[in-house]
C-alpha cells in the first residue's frame, strides 16, 4: 500500500489570492496527477489498515490516534489558512445525527448501512472554501451539506445540500437539492472525484474535478449565514477523504508595522515590539491585549517559539486586563514540549490546548519553527487546529460567569498575547479574525 494520503491540494489548483501553485509534495508520484495537471488524490491508504473507528448519534467522537496524523498541507496552504477536517485515522471533530455506520478504513471515511443521516463538523463555519474527495458506489445516494444544522429538515430552507446521486429523479450529482439543478448527465459512480466549493455571502460555486458545474445565488429573504459542514449517507456505499476547509473573510488584527489596535496590559514585565512584520515578545509575565472584542469568531495566526519548550498562549473572550487581573480569559496554550519525546503525549497540555480545561491530542508544532493556528469559538464550543491538524475540541459545560477562569463566558472579550515568564522569547504574525454569525442557538 502507498504510505499516507496523497492530496491533489498540492497540485495545480490555484485558490483565490494564493498566487502560483506549489509543487507536489515529495513522494507524490507523477502517476497521481490528473490530465489537467492536478493530483487525483492518491490511494488514500495508510501504511497498515487501521481498526474501524465509529461514532454514534451525538456521541463524542473518538480522540485517540495510533500515530501522529500525516500533515497534508504544505507551508503555502497553511499560510493561506487551510485546515484538515479529517485526520485520516479518526472521526475527531465530527458527530453523527443517526446510527449510520460511519467508520474510518485505510484513511477513508466510509458508510454503507444504517439509517440515513449526516456526519457533521462539531463547529459551524460561515464563509469558506471546501475541498473533498468522494467515491459513490453504483446506485448510491449521498451529498455534502453546507451551512447545515445538525439535523436539517428541509434543504430548500435550512441547508444547502450538494447532491451526489447520479440516479436522482430531479436533482442529480452537483445539484443543490430543492434549489438549483446542476448539469445534466454527470456520472460519478465508481470512481474518486473532487468537489471544490466556495461559500461566500449569498453566493455558492462548485467545481467537480476542476470543472465549474454550479453557480448559485441565494435570493431568498433569509439566506443562510453559517452552519455545519456535513457528509451524508442516504443509501448505498459512500466514501470521503482529503476533506479540507479554508475560512474566508478573515481581517487583519495586526498591521505588521506597529501595535495600533493593541494595548499593553498595565503591570506586566513583558516587552512587546514589532520586528520584521511580527510581534516579538520577551520577558514576562505580561499581556498585549486587542482593543477590539470578539465573541463567536474564527481566529488565525502564526506563532514561533525561539527556544526549547517555551510557554505562552493566546487568550480570548478575556475580561479587560488590569494590573491586578491581567488575564481572565480562555487560553489557547502554546507549548511544544512532550513527555519523553513522545509527541502523542503533550508535556504541558500542548500547543492548541484550552489550558486548564483540556489537553491537545498530540504535539503538532515544533520549537523554532512557525506554526499555523486556527481557533473556532462558537458559543460554548472551541476547536483548535495546529499546522492544519485538529488537536482540540472542547465544550464548556460550566455555569455562566463573566470570568472564564471560573465559568463559561459566552460574551465577547479581548484577544491577548501572553509573555509567560523571564524566559519568554516568541513571535506572532499574520493575526486575523472573522466574526462567526450563529445560525441557530438551538443548534449549539
Amino acid at each position: 500500500m502507498a504510505r499516507g494520503i496523497v492530496v491533489w491540494l498540492f497540485g495545480a489548483l490555484v485558490v483565490c489570492g494564493c498566487g502560483e501553485s506549489p509543487e507536489l509534495a515529495p513522494g507524490v508520484p507523477e502517476s497521481a496527477k490528473r490530465p489537467d495537471g492536478q493530483s487525483d488524490g492518491g490511494v488514500g491508504q495508510s501504511e497498515s489498515a487501521d481498526a474501524a473507528v465509529t461514532v454514534g448519534q451525538r456521541r463524542k467522537t473518538v480522540e485517540k490516534v495510533s500515530r501522529l496524523p500525516e500533515p497534508l498541507l504544505n507551508q503555502e496552504r497553511l499560510a493561506n489558512g487551510w485546515v484538515q477536517l479529517f485526520d485520516g485515522q479518526t472521526l475527531f471533530g465530527w458527530q453523527a445525527n443517526s446510527e449510520a455506520n460511519w467508520t474510518v478504513r485505510d484513511g477513508v471515511i466510509h458508510a454503507d448501512s444504517g439509517p440515513p443521516g449526516l456526519l457533521v463538523t462539531t463547529v459551524p463555519f460561515a464563509d469558506y472554501e471546501l475541498l473533498c474527495d468522494f467515491k459513490l458506489a453504483s446506485g448510491g445516494n449521498s451529498g455534502v451539506f453546507l451551512r447545515t444544522p445538525v439535523s436539517p429538515q428541509n434543504p430548500a430552507v435550512d441547508c444547502y445540500e450538494l447532491n451526489i446521486c447520479d440516479s436522482h429523479p430531479a436533482f442529480q450529482t452537483a445539484s443543490l437539492v430543492a434549489r438549483k439543478k446542476g448539469p445534466a448527465g454527470l456520472k460519478v459512480e465508481g470512481d474518486w472525484h473532487t468537489f471544490h466549493v466556495v461559500v461566500e455571502g449569498r453566493k455558492l460555486s462548485v467545481t467537480l474535478d476542476g470543472k465549474p458545474v454550479l453557480e448559485f445565488n441565494d435570493e431568498t429573504a433569509s439566506p443562510l449565514v453559517a452552519g455545519r459542514i456535513g457528509l451524508q449517507m442516504n443509501g448505498g456505499e459512500i466514501e470521503f477523504r482529503n476533506v479540507f476547509a479554508r475560512p474566508l473573510g478573515v481581517k487583519p488584527l495586526f498591521n505588521g508595522n506597529d501595535l495600533k489596535g493593541w494595548r499593553k496590559v498595565p503591570g506586566g514585565k513583558s516587552r512587546f515590539t514589532v520586528v520584521d512584520g511580527a510581534i516579538h515578545v520577551e520577558d514576562g509575565a505580561g499581556f498585549l491585549e486587542s482593543e477590539s472584542t470578539w465573541g463567536d469568531f474564527v481566529l488565525q495566526a502564526e506563532a514561533r517559539t525561539n527556544g526549547d519548550e517555551l510557554n505562552s498562549g493566546i487568550f480570548f473572550r478575556a475580561e479587560p486586563g488590569t494590573s491586578e487581573h491581567p488575564s481572565n480569559g480562555y487560553e489557547l496554550q502554546i507549548h511544544n514540549g512532550s513527555k519523553d519525546g513522545n509527541r502523542l503525549v503533550p508535556g504541558n497540555a500542548g500547543t492548541g490546548a484550552i489550558f486548564r480545561r483540556t489537553t491537545a491530542r498530540f504535539v503538532a508544532a515544533e520549537d523554532r519553527k512557525w506554526c499555523a493556528l486556527t481557533l473556532v469559538a462558537s458559543g460554548p464550543t472551541f476547536s483548535v487546529w495546529v499546522n492544519g491538524l485538529q488537536v482540540t475540541e472542547w465544550r464548556d459545560e460550566r455555569a455562566d460567569d463573566p470570568n472564564p477562569r471560573r465559568g463559561r463566558r459566552l460574551a465577547a472579550g479581548h484577544i491577548s498575547l501572553q509573555g509567560h515568564d523571564p524566559t519568554t522569547d516568541l513571535d506572532f504574525r499574520a493575526i486575523r479574525a472573522a466574526r462567526l454569525p450563529q445560525p441557530d442557538t438551538a443548534d449549539q
